[in-house]
């Protein structure tokens, strides 16, 4: 090949490429002026932002197009960070999960770790949309079982207990209060305002019957450690 033959063929390739360069500016003038943002010209062409930045400096956007873009890159703002909020918590919750499999693989040999986690599982709040830590019952002795094992197993801070009652109007709402104050060890600062139920009877059929004790603990973290000990005993089994 000639020196003149190579000096054509890469005039040739400049100006194609100077043709390529001019064919996008203008088409990203166009994109601009009908009202479309640098990310979304930047995808369309694969053009490097600061190209843009000097091809389209002096093309400017109307009122209405200025408008337009602004709520539209910040609902795409808003939809991209509550993606990765989302991601996030995700990632949270199988660390959590794994982590407590591999400690119920651990506690599977320990009968309070186990007894406490069936009672929770028969009669615990487990949905995953609320994520709270609730243990209703009105057997005394169950109560008394649960606070110990939330305690001991659980490690929850005594100022992360609270109790809601559930009563009838023939209870004596303070006295059944002071009676669960003492079976959960809780101060009545710490529990929610007593639901009471109206009935028509006169007398209790079952004198016995205090009412239905809730233990709540507003910890997700701890429902979703809980749920993670119910998969690893699930293994075991």
């Amino acid at each position: 090949m000639t020196k003149s033959n190579l000096y054509a063929i890469i005039i040739l390739l400049i100006t194609k490429v100077r043709f390529m360069k001019m064919a996008e500016k203008l088409i990203a003038i166009e994109l601009r002026k009908k009202g479309e943002s640098y990310n979304q010209i930047r995808k369309k062409l694969k053009i490097s932002k600061s190209s843009l930045s000097l091809w389209l400096r002096n093309i400017p956007l109307t009122k209405k197009q200025q408008h337009y873009l602004y709520h539209t890159l910040k609902q795409q703002n808003a939809y991209k960070l509550a993606k990765n909020k989302q991601k996030t918590k995700q990632d949270h919750i199988k660390k959590i999960t794994n982590q407590s499999v591999k400690e119920a693989n651990k506690q599977y040999l320990n009968s309070f770790f186990v007894a406490g986690l069936m009672l929770y599982w028969a009669e615990g709040d487990k949905s995953k949309i609320t994520e709270a830590v609730k243990f209703s019952n009105s057997d005394t002795e169950m109560i008394k079982l649960m606070m110990k094992w939330f305690r001991q197993i659980c490690l929850v801070p005594e100022n992360k207990f609270h109790i809601a009652l559930h009563i009838h109007s023939l209870h004596c709402r303070k006295n059944i209060e002071k009676y669960w104050s003492k079976i959960t060890n809780l101060p009545l600062k710490q529990f929610h305002k007593t639901q009471i139920k109206v009935t028509t009877l006169k007398h209790r059929k079952n004198p016995l019957y205090n009412g239905t004790c809730s233990i709540r603990i507003g910890n997700k973290d701890l429902f979703r450690t809980i749920m993670g000990w119910k998969l690893g005993v699930l293994e075991k089994i």
